[in-house]
């Protein structure tokens, strides 16, 4: 399963937070180092706030978008 650890941008749904999870690629010509962002919805039982850094595991789709679940909250 996958893992991610990103930054929480919000958590105003009931039992759901969006996470930005950022992560660099190489560009297959230039060779050039890019940041990529992404943004997930993930359930969420621990209650994190907006700004936390938590890790993010794939899980079994949830909802129509909801497909990752709150791990653990990092520090």
């Amino acid at each position: 399963m996958k893992i991610f650890t990103g930054i929480v941008t919000s958590a105003k749904l009931k039992k759901t937070v969006t996470v930005r999870v950022e992560r660099l690629l190489q560009h297959p010509k230039y060779k050039k180092l890019i940041k990529v962002t992404k943004k997930f919805l993930a359930h969420d039982e621990f209650g994190v706030k907006e700004g936390d850094t938590v890790s993010i595991q794939e899980t079994r789709p949830m909802s129509a978008r909801k497909r990752f679940k709150v791990v653990e909250k990092a520090k």
